[in-house]
């Protein structure tokens, strides 16, 4: 009896050993929650894979934290890094997004811009689409805060990370400089000059302004009442700035030899010491990663003696 007991045993612990394992159950990710620029809620389940941009700083921050390639489609203006080039185009924003064009490229993500209106985010809403929208920008916080929410919405979360803490780094080293400046050069920063007697500058409170200050620098446009707007040549020549930077160069083609033409401007402290320079507007008007290396470049022209 005893035997039969410890033969029986045995089969059923041999049974038992080459039974098939149960798989252990596979956990379901969390779902990604990230809040946008405008205090709304952005779920997904999964990282981002097909993503669509209508502004050049998102675009230029998916590709700054490796995840360039979920882009699937992108705004006229998004044209950097070169990379960006061969995604098609939805065409341009204005005077609104093409929502058609946006659904047939079926994507997980679209990415508006604090400049984006709010009927194109309720119209691609109402599609059925899932819309982050980045922030107004008034300061770098505002950028780093997108820069981390596109990392997270993409599974990049460390790379945006990196990112950031390089880009405060940078900033810093700026500030830390400038603060300690024993004079503040007056600036003029041109945002467009189609009419040469009022140009468009950056007004009080505008993120032209902070990176100006941040650079060292006290802002013409200081004496405006709103964030951009036309300078007279009466209180441009009566600010008398010691530099000027030609953000129009950009997209308005103007040099230093052609201010130097204009009536009324040549007895301009920054005309008469050539201290007017050329500049890459995009630096400062995309809230995306490369504004700290506008920051850093404004900061060289008004500061060479600290940046040499």
């Amino acid at each position: 009896m005893l035997r039969k007991l410890l033969l029986t045993t045995t089969l059923f612990l041999l049974l038992a050993a080459c039974a098939p394992a149960t798989p252990a159950a596979t956990p379901t990710p969390a779902p990604i929650t990230v809040t946008d620029g405008t205090g709304r809620t952005v779920t997904l389940a999964a990282p981002a894979q097909r993503i669509v941009t209508l502004a050049p700083s998102n675009t230029e921050i998916l590709f700054a934290i490796g995840a360039g390639d979920r882009l699937i489609g992108r705004d006229d203006y998004s044209d950097y890094p070169a990379e960006a080039l061969s995604v098609p185009s939805i065409g341009s924003l204005y005077p609104s997004v093409n929502a058609e064009a946006v659904v047939a490229l079926k994507p997980d993500l679209v990415l508006a811009a604090g400049i984006t209106s709010d009927d194109d985010v309720k119209a691609l809403t109402a599609l059925g689409l899932t819309i982050y929208k980045g922030h107004n920008a008034t300061n770098l916080d505002d950028i780093y805060a997108d820069i981390l929410a596109l990392g997270q919405l993409t599974g990049r979360a460390a790379e945006a990370e990196q990112l950031v803490a390089d880009s405060r780094s940078r900033a810093d080293a700026v500030t830390s400089k400038t603060s300690g400046a024993s004079n503040k050069p007056v600036v003029l920063y041109e945002i467009d000059a189609t009419e040469p007697s009022k140009p468009w500058t950056s007004g009080p409170g505008s993120f032209i302004d902070l990176l100006i200050t941040m650079a060292g620098g006290e802002n013409v446009g200081q004496v405006g009442s709103s964030d951009y707007f036309q300078l007279s040549l009466e209180q441009l020549v009566a600010r008398d700035p010691d530099v000027i930077v030609l953000g129009s160069a950009t997209y308005g083609g103007q040099t230093p030899e052609i201010v130097a033409q204009r009536a009324g401007w040549e007895n301009i402290k920054a005309v008469k010491n050539g201290a007017v320079y050329t500049f890459d507007d995009n630096l400062v008007s995309r809230p995306g990663p490369r504004v700290v290396i506008g920051l850093e470049t404004l900061a060289k022209l008004i500061h060479p003696d600290l940046f040499k």
